[in-house]
């Protein structure tokens, strides 16, 4: 296991660590990369590595900048296609397929999501450890986020609860590390994978697991930060059914 930003895991594969950067080191905002291909048609351009998080998970992508020799441009949009991190750019340059490009990120906005995407993983523990209940959804952007959660009622008395629940947790300072894990050891505990286990691919193994000590273990493919601290504090800002057994909570980070 490690720590984000401050040393990549001893278990991490290989193949990640030197391709998908922000999966080992959440606090890098600056990487050089060779471009592997280069689209004009959809003026796009894939990297051999990258610090840009693609989306997924219900996380936004990142954006920010590439600069090449002569000339930069700036990030607007960042996607997985098969094997391929494509990053969009906007403006007229676009690097050619022989550059090696520095890659910046918007860092503020990135540790913004890191803070809500936590956030989310202390709302979700504290409803595991307190009541079992499982998340069955969710969605984030930068400072504000929802999980979905199958409990049959929810008043805004419980969200004040919860809110209450989720400041203490983030005032207790825990560690949050990260650890990769066999999937038939996953697979085996359903605290472990708290979506539908069809919906993580089989070929994905190990999995890469976010341990915010003490509190909540899951599978998880995002960027968080070093402890609950460094979220600051959070305010549940409504409560709603969608549904038979599918309450939402909404959460936003200050």
């Amino acid at each position: 296991m490690a720590v984000p930003g401050q040393k990549v895991p001893d278990n991490a594969p290989a193949a990640l660590a030197d391709t998908e950067l922000y999966a080992v080191d959440a606090y890098l905002a600056e990487f050089d990369s060779p471009i592997v291909e280069v689209d004009a048609e959809q003026r796009r351009v894939a990297l051999r590595r990258t610090a840009f998080f693609p989306g997924g998970g219900g996380q936004p992508y990142d954006v920010g900048r590439l600069r090449w020799a002569d000339g930069s441009a700036p990030v607007t949009r960042v996607k997985r296609e098969g094997p391929l991190l494509w990053h969009w750019l906007d403006g007229e340059q676009l690097p050619g397929p022989d550059d090696e490009v520095h890659g910046e990120l918007d860092w503020e906005r990135r540790h913004l999501t890191m803070r809500t995407h936590t956030a989310l993983h202390i709302l979700c523990g504290v409803i595991w450890a307190d009541h079992h209940v499982a998340v069955t959804g969710g969605n984030m952007d930068p400072g504000k986020g929802r999980l979905d959660f199958a409990f049959d009622s929810m008043s805004a008395e419980f969200g004040r609860r919860i809110e209450a629940r989720i400041n203490e947790e983030i005032a207790a300072a825990r560690e949050i590390v990260v650890d990769f894990v066999g999937r038939e050891v996953a697979d085996a505990d359903p605290a472990l994978i708290r979506i539908a286990a069809h919906l993580i691919p089989r070929e994905i193994d190990p999995l890469r697991v976010i341990d915010i000590t003490g509190l909540d273990k899951q599978a998880d493919g995002g960027t968080h930060v070093l402890t609950t601290a460094e979220v600051g504090s959070v305010k549940v800002t409504g409560t709603e059914s969608r549904g038979k057994a599918n309450k939402r909570i909404r959460l936003e980070v200050h």
